[in-house]
């Protein structure tokens, strides 16, 4: 069985100019020959943005670039047909294709509605901060550029918990609204903040049977309008479990498929949330491994001053190996973004040596990593700077070994705070390969690759060293890599 590698094929300030289905189409058959099998798109549906919408501040599920309305018909990615192309030229080249699901909200209502609501402290959201009062805000959405096509479902504010601005007000607060569903939030299974309910815009009211209906509904026609393979599910801990426990059974028993899903589930500097909420959705998803995104984050700042052999302590892939993505950075870590933490470019290759060759975790490819990224936007004192995204330096050599070389039993020697490395002693139809990593000075790690190889050279796919290393008669080589870097040996010829 081949090796999975997802790749996310966006970043957030990819050109705004409807032309990025096209590049997804184009470059589809050259991420297959990367070795990717899965390529994870943006949110393809209209947001209350219009044409500068990435697609999270959703407006409507079923505009995907057909109608008119926020000011557009295409989306800031292009139209319905190029995505539908798209998806069709990712899976003519071998691939999967995951969509990204957001359904913890709405935004950019068309009509108010007078409203009960209640004032929560924004840091402790089961504390009011007011009596019931009448509002008026939009938490109507009735769509007029569509006219009802594809849905003719009505959402008002029983479809919603809460609003994050009420009209005739310049206060931007939280606001329960206090509708036949219970004033109260929605149980989920963070505790920050007291209840992590709500997130944004108009929160979806999941105790509503009529809106549970409707997203099932809409799941089937997107699913046979596109046909994805997966789901990348958005800001899940903020929506009850047990809807999207709801919503994959339903998924996959109608397509009749074990659809993949990997959940964004955020908590960087600790696993012991998202273990709660995969027992929480019984193992139903996937989750990204954020905190192994952080060790990294914090493995590049020390430098020679952090110990390796505790890479993968506290990670979701060292705990629940099964459902971990791994990743380095994505959408949200990238600078300028609002979890801003991205992995120093010297550690990149080592990061991406510890999801691509190892035995556990589904990795994920940053987009930047493999193309590059050149944007503007405003930092944190409201300047605008230019930022620069270099390439990784060898991801796709690395590509490759995974996709060749990285099977089999796996050796780890994890004996030194600078220096660590592991084998795959490969398998019936794959070569194996060695891996060292040093975050001080040059490195060298005596480990066994197996007695198969006894007699083999090996060298450094990577190019980083230039001598070769001969596998001795019980299967044992000395194998070396630079100051500060990670070396890839495989057999040679």
């Amino acid at each position: 069985m081949k090796n999975g590698t997802m790749m996310q094929y966006f970043h957030w300030y990819v050109p705004g100019d409807g032309s990025w289905w096209n590049k997804v189409k184009q470059e589809a058959p050259k991420l297959a020959a990367l070795g990717i099998n899965a390529v994870w798109l943006p949110p393809a549906y209209k947001g209350a943005g219009g044409i500068d919408s990435r697609g999270y501040d959703v407006y409507d599920f079923y505009d995907l670039g057909e109608f008119d309305q926020k000011g557009t018909v295409r989306t800031r990615y292009g139209t319905r047909q190029e995505y539908i192309d798209a998806v069709k030229a990712i899976h003519d080249a071998g691939m999967q294709a995951y969509v990204d699901i957001v359904v913890n909200h709405l935004m950019g209502g068309d009509e108010t509605e007078k409203i009960t609501v209640r004032r929560v402290d924004p840091e402790d959201r089961n504390n009011f901060t007011s009596d019931p009062m009448l509002a008026e805000a939009y938490t109507k959405f009735v769509f007029p550029g569509r006219k009802r096509t594809h849905s003719a479902f009505i959402w008002d504010h029983q479809c919603f918990t809460g609003i994050d601005h009420i009209t005739g007000s310049d206060e931007d607060a939280i606001f329960s609204i206090q509708n036949e569903y219970g004033e109260r939030w929605e149980d989920v299974v963070d505790e920050e903040k007291g209840n992590f309910d709500f997130l944004m815009g108009a929160d979806i009211e999941f105790r509503n049977p009529a809106v549970r209906e409707e997203i099932k509904r809409w799941g089937e026609w997107y699913y046979n309008t596109v046909k994805p393979d997966g789901f990348r599910l958005d800001a899940v801990k903020h929506i009850t479990p047990g809807f999207m426990k709801e919503w994959l059974d339903h998924m996959r028993k109608i397509t009749g498929r074990e659809l993949f899903a990997v959940g964004e589930y955020w908590a960087a500097d600790d696993v012991e949330p998202a273990l709660k909420y995969i027992d929480a959705i019984e193992g139903r998803m996937s989750l990204f491994d954020a905190s192994l995104h952080h060790n990294f984050f914090d493995a590049a700042k020390a430098g020679k001053e952090y110990d390796l052999t505790t890479i993968f302590e506290g990670s979701l892939v060292l705990q629940q190996p099964a459902l971990a993505v791994t990743l380095i950075d994505n959408h949200d870590t990238q600078p300028l973004q609002t979890l801003e933490a991205p992995v120093e470019n010297w550690f990149r290759p080592i990061a991406y040596s510890l999801i691509l060759l190892r035995e556990h975790g589904y990795p994920c490819v940053f987009y930047p990593d493999l193309y590059g990224a050149t944007y503007t936007g405003e930092n944190e004192d409201g300047e605008e700077v230019t930022i620069e995204l270099a390439r990784v330096e060898g991801l796709d050599k690395l590509l490759a070994a995974r996709d060749q070389y990285a099977y089999g039993p796996q050796r780890d020697y994890f004996d030194h705070p600078n220096c660590i490395g592991w084998t795959r002693e490969g398998d019936e139809e794959h070569s194996g390969c060695a891996i060292v990593i040093s975050n001080s000075e040059e490195g060298n790690k005596h480990m066994e690759i197996g007695k198969r190889y006894a007699g083999k050279p090996f060298k450094d796919i990577l190019g980083r060293r230039g001598e070769e290393v001969v596998i001795d008669q019980e299967g044992w080589g000395d194998f070396r890599c630079a100051a500060g870097a990670v070396s890839v040996w495989v057999p040679g010829e």
